[in-house]
C-alpha cells in the first residue's frame, strides 16, 4: 500500500494536495489531470 508521501512523489504534487484529493475536499481547485495522476498512483 502506498503512503501519501509515495503518491505525492509519483504524481509530482504536494502531500496536502494528495490528502485533499483523496478526501474529496469540495474547496480544492485542481485539474482533472492532477486528480487522475493521484488516483493512478494510489
Amino acid at each position: 500500500m502506498a503512503t501519501i508521501t509515495d503518491i505525492a512523489k509519483v504524481a509530482n504534487v504536494s502531500i496536502s494536495t494528495v490528502s485533499r484529493v483523496l478526501n474529496y475536499d469540495p474547496n480544492l481547485s485542481v485539474t482533472e489531470e492532477t486528480k487522475r495522476k493521484i488516483f493512478e498512483a494510489a
